[in-house]
């Protein structure tokens, strides 16, 4: 069973930074998309960014420039690091992956598939 586990949210101020952590077990090898979505209450989840298995990886506009996205296969880890913290980055996050064969960017536009795996999200707040 796939589990995921956020860890490094938290409360900043505008221009901060924070890098988020998510445990990763469950699942081996084939073909996959690793990811972080956001959530605004209210909101629609949206992609942020994403990693496949083929380590190509898709930063949405947004987040461009200020958010990377990397994995620790060793250690069966993904991170999102977020620089230059916004208050409009506010939001739930979400570790999510997508056990099958799966392009980043498209997983990203649709917010995840009816097939993806969640964790069970952790609170970024950044204030002005």
């Amino acid at each position: 069973q796939v589990r995921l586990v956020e860890s490094g949210g938290g409360s900043v101020q505008a221009g901060g930074s924070l890098r988020l952590s998510c445990a990763a077990s469950g699942y081996t090898g084939g073909s996959y998309c690793v990811g972080w979505f956001r959530q605004v209450s209210g909101s629609l989840r949206e992609g942020v960014a994403a990693i496949g298995s083929d380590g190509s990886t898709t930063v949405e506009d947004a987040f461009q420039g200020r958010f990377t996205i990397s994995r620790d296969n060793a250690e069966g880890t993904l991170y999102l690091q977020m620089n230059n913290l916004k208050p409009e980055d506010t939001g739930m996050y979400f570790c999510a992956a997508e056990l099958d064969t799966c392009r980043p960017s498209r997983w990203l536009m649709w917010s995840g598939f009816s097939t993806t795996h969640w964790g069970q999200g952790i609170q970024v707040t950044v204030s002005s």
